[in-house]
């Protein structure tokens, strides 16, 4: 029985310590810097993204933010929303290849936003809004690389991309994914899902057709099967009578 006991507790504790180890990467994976919402359609109007930046360091406080945001697909009409003690400073660049819309060119594009004076003390976390008028339509996500600055002079550079089929680097860039544009009936792929729509009503027809074709075929064996039953029991009738007749 004490060997047994010895061997409960030491699983309990091999338990214990992978619970443990399992939470503490998933509080370390969770204080990365994020970009909310995770996407957006292509080409979205007028919207909102919020950049969470949570505070890692016990005895140090974050003080500076900046976040620096793509000109090879520029995100237009970049506007920054006043926060509680913070100062925002916006920077913007020259665009290599101008962008076209309905209200002209565009040749300038905001490329990064700072933010300072304010502080996110150990175990908090500050959002900072920032509203745009358009965001691109030419590709698939948005990555916004940004480094975030401590009181004891630390720098943490939130600027590692991903590639195709890797784990998560350890410190990621925020990436907002771009989806595929809604039409006017909310459909992400119009034609898809006319093709799709055309193909359900054929095979609706088909199975209408089907159906018809089925039920007039169990009509006919049922009707068959009362005249056989009928013929059944007049033959029954006819040979009871031609057993009875001789006996009279």
């Amino acid at each position: 029985m004490s060997a047994y006991r010895t061997t409960l507790r030491r699983a309990g504790t091999v338990a214990a310590l992978a619970t443990a180890g399992v939470l503490a990467a998933a509080g370390v994976a969770s204080a990365h810097v994020t970009v909310h919402p995770e996407s957006y359609a292509k080409g979205a109007t007028d919207g909102v993204i919020t950049f969470r930046v949570p505070n890692e360091e016990d005895k140090a406080s974050t003080t500076k933010v900046q976040v620096y945001l793509p000109t090879d697909h520029p995100v237009l009409g970049v506007l920054v929303t006043p926060q509680n003690g913070w100062t925002a400073k916006v920077t913007t660049s020259k665009l290599k290849t101008p962008v076209k819309t309905d209200d002209g060119t565009i040749t300038d594009a905001v490329s990064e936003i700072t933010w300072t004076g304010g502080k996110i003390g150990a175990g908090q976390f500050e959002d900072f809004n920032v509203a745009f008028g358009q965001l691109p339509d030419d590709t698939d996500q948005l990555t916004f690389k940004t480094l975030q600055t401590y009181s004891d002079g630390n720098v943490v550079r939130w600027i590692e991309e991903a590639a195709a089929g890797d784990d998560e680097p350890e410190n990621p860039a925020p990436v907002l994914k771009l989806t595929a544009k809604e039409s006017e009936d909310g459909d992400d792929t119009p034609a898809a899902s006319t093709s799709t729509a055309a193909t359900a009503t054929k095979t609706t027809s088909a199975s209408s057709s089907s159906g018809s074709s089925s039920d007039s075929t169990a009509r006919g064996l049922g009707i068959a099967g009362l005249i056989v039953g009928v013929l059944g029991l007049a033959a029954g009738a006819f040979a009871v009578v031609r057993s009875r007749a001789p006996r009279s």
